[in-house]
């Protein structure tokens, strides 16, 4: 009998329409990943955080439409990979489903493709390229709990400095600069999602692989492109979370009288934190700053070289035992 392998390509998803923002933010503040409590506190509080934050989140859905792209831009790089994995496998039988963890298509309905299918092994791939218990060890956790397929499962935990990856954000960066007229005095600020400090301190190996990402990107960078710091953006709650933020690396800049090129380095699609954030909050925060040059890098989509990326990992999976 001859393999076939599902590759599963998975994100965290997003609201289809303002409706959905309350129950998908309660799916996220319910994941035991997100919030450590017990199970009815967890429930509680995940209720209650979906009320307040509804409305705010529903004005900021508006700006993009009325729902989050993610869906769709997730939809473009599984058909990306797929065409690319025929062309690398001609003789092998791969198809690609999506997966997301806190919206539709979720788990169920990827297994139920799956089965269908007839698939008799599978590869979870993270859209997430660094590795967070909060975001790709969370999915694992979700898949095998409510795993009904019955086959092996292989597990792409991360792929950070993988070459392809690298590649496909120095080319973008340096297109975006230059497309943009290669400003002068432009400070390079690698933006990723953040986490509160204790769960770095507890294990969770995120921000060092952002802080290899970075490295490896800026090695590749020309000497106009040096000046790069990193920052976190996205901060909720009452926790201390890790630092700097990305209002205060724009805001330093400002004060040392620099432009600024914003580079989301954790988010391979667009979506609320790159289109709302960094492109509507925080660059009008940098213009009350004093900012002149702001520039936002587009996330990496299906840009040839990071789905060349994704298709590297499938291979190296395929050639585990």
């Amino acid at each position: 009998m001859s393999t076939k392998t599902a590759v599963v390509l998975f994100n965290m998803g997003g609201p289809d329409r303002l409706q959905s923002v309350r129950p998908f933010l309660r799916n996220l503040f319910a994941d035991p990943a997100i919030i450590g409590l017990p199970k009815p506190f967890r429930y509680l509080l995940a209720e209650f955080i979906s009320r307040v934050r509804e409305k705010e989140a529903q004005k900021n859905y508006a700006l993009m439409g009325g729902k989050s792209p993610i869906e769709a831009e997730s939809e473009k790089q599984r058909l990306a990979l797929q065409s690319m994995l025929e062309k690398e496998f001609p003789d092998q039988q791969l198809k690609c489903f999506l997966a997301m963890r806190y919206w539709g298509p979720g788990v169920d309905q990827a297994q139920r493709e799956i089965k269908n299918w007839g698939a008799n092994k599978i590869i979870l791939l993270p859209l997430y390229p660094q590795f967070s218990t909060t975001t790709t060890g969370s999915f694992f956790t979700h898949w095998q709990k409510h795993d009904h397929t019955g086959l092996p499962v292989q597990k792409i935990s991360s792929y950070e400095t993988d070459p392809a990856f690298i590649d496909a954000h120095v080319e973008a960066i340096t297109a975006h600069f230059s497309q943009n007229g290669a400003p002068p005095n432009i400070r390079v600020i690698m933006s990723a999602h953040g986490l509160p400090e204790k769960i770095i301190a507890a294990g969770d190996p995120y921000q060092r692989q952002i802080e290899a990402s970075c490295a490896a990107i800026k090695d590749k960078l020309p000497n106009a492109l040096q000046d790069m710091k990193i920052a976190y953006q996205s901060r909720v709650g009452p926790l201390k979370w890790i630092g700097p933020s990305t209002l205060d690396g724009i805001n330093r800049a400002a004060n040392e009288k620099k432009g600024v090129l914003i580079v989301p380095i954790a988010f391979v699609s667009e979506h609320i934190e790159t289109l709302v954030e960094l492109d509507i909050d925080y660059r009008k925060q940098a213009e009350s700053m004093g900012i002149k040059t702001y520039l936002r890098v587009p996330a990496l989509g299906i840009a040839p070289s990071y789905i060349h990326a994704l298709s590297e990992q499938v291979k190296a999976a395929m050639k585990e035992k």
